[in-house]
């Protein structure tokens, strides 16, 4: 049994925030939906490599894990009115337009909580459904950009530094939206409510400014201190990637005393050990360092330092990190039934917590767009002929 068992779900969203939020829900047991208009072009089916017993690309193979797909075109008055039944016995709507679109449609949470008080709605959007760009168009990088943390990555600040994964995507758009939806139905179950649930990406990266963000506003007139701390934080000598023996990199990550300590200990500079270089010399440090960790591999310096209690790790690769035991042993990459080939299976990225009484289920993978169409039709007890209508 999943913990999520009786929730059904209606998902509206593409590219990576919205799906990925609902696939999470779905690998909790809820019964989702996704509603896709015919022959709609999704960016992530791009990405290769393909699954050719689903054409389609791996990315989207997951994305649709433990999903049931229908495809609906909502410009048309029949879809609306399959919409309008479906909502009936719904619990949650995810959306993922611009601000107006779902309005226009006639498919609004003012309009489908009418006809059931109960359901939770959540709008995913860049900027929310207010302010001066409430309209405008974003990616990962202009979230970050605006919200102050982009210009934070990298040590020269004069030029920000590109980052090649989804920060405001995953963190601020999926991880919110479950954050949002899981709350909102514990106080329905309180309170028998449903609600509308305004979930912006710019708003989730402003928590990631914690430090600098609240020295700047508790500060009347900001003189860069925090830089000053920041500074001896992360860019601390003590704090960042060194290049071993086989040109590949370490990241030290040796920030507290005792840390710093057993560095000093591993690598042969107990009259370092009370930390006190650090602010004395810090170049030396530095340049102490990057010297001695070109003496060895990374994985020789790896295997040498696992008894020392440090924080130290291998940079690795995208396909040394899914081989990495630790992977194996937190089933981080499970391996998943294809949903139309059950005797064969693809490896996915797998759900990132545990449970212990409704653990996650991997039943499998996306099926293809629209599969589910007619199965979803009869279930609402459409008749034939009915059905080749909202076909056609």
């Amino acid at each position: 049994m999943g913990a999520l068992n009786d929730i059904k779900i209606l998902d509206f969203s593409t590219l990576v925030p919205g799906p990925m939020a609902t696939m999470f829900l779905a690998d909790m047991g809820a019964d989702v939906v996704s509603v896709v208009a015919p022959g709609r072009h999704d960016m992530m089916d791009d990405f290769a490599p393909e699954i050719k017993e689903l054409r389609m690309g791996a990315c989207s193979a997951w994305l649709g894990r433990n999903k049931r797909s229908m495809e609906l075109n909502l410009k048309k008055a029949e879809a609306l009115e399959v919409i309008k039944d479906m909502i009936k016995e719904y619990d949650i709507v995810v959306e993922q337009f611009r601000p107006g679109v779902m309005k226009k449609l006639g498919l609004d949470y003012e309009r489908l909580s009418r006809a059931n008080p109960r359901i939770i709605y959540v709008s995913l959007t860049g900027y929310g459904q207010d302010g001066p760009m409430m309209m405008s168009p974003g990616h990962d990088i202009n979230y970050l950009a605006l919200s102050g943390n982009l210009i934070a990555l990298g040590d020269d600040k004069a030029k920000p530094l590109m980052p090649n994964f989804q920060v405001p995507d995953i963190a601020g758009g999926t991880y919110m939206t479950l954050i949002a939806l899981l709350s909102a139905l514990h106080y329905r179950d309180v309170t028998g409510k449903g609600q509308y649930l305004d979930v912006s990406i710019f708003d989730s990266m402003i928590p990631f400014c914690n430090i600098e963000g609240t020295a700047v506003l508790a500060s009347e007139k900001y003189d860069g201190w925090n830089k000053k701390m920041m500074s001896g934080l992360y860019l601390g000598p003590q704090y960042g990637f060194f290049r071993t023996k086989d040109n590949k990199y370490i990241a030290l990550g040796a920030l507290e005393p005792k840390f710093f300590k057993e560095l000093c200990r591993g690598l042969g500079l107990e009259e370092w050990s009370d930390g006190e270089i650090i602010n004395q010399n810090s170049q030396l440090v530095k340049e102490t360092l990057a010297e001695r960790f070109l003496d060895k591999t990374r994985d020789e310096w790896m295997e040498y330092f696992k008894d020392y209690d440090t924080c130290i790790s291998p940079v690795l690769t995208m396909d040394e990190t899914f081989e990495h035991e630790q992977i194996k042993v937190r089933e981080l990459a499970p391996e998943v039934p294809l949903s139309l080939e059950t005797e064969k299976s693809v490896r996915q990225i797998g759900f990132p917590f545990k449970m212990s009484e409704t653990p996650a289920q991997y039943k499998h993978t996306a099926y293809p767009a629209g599969y589910h169409t007619i199965e979803i039709l009869k279930g609402l007890g459409y008749s034939e002929e009915s059905i080749k209508k909202v076909i056609e």
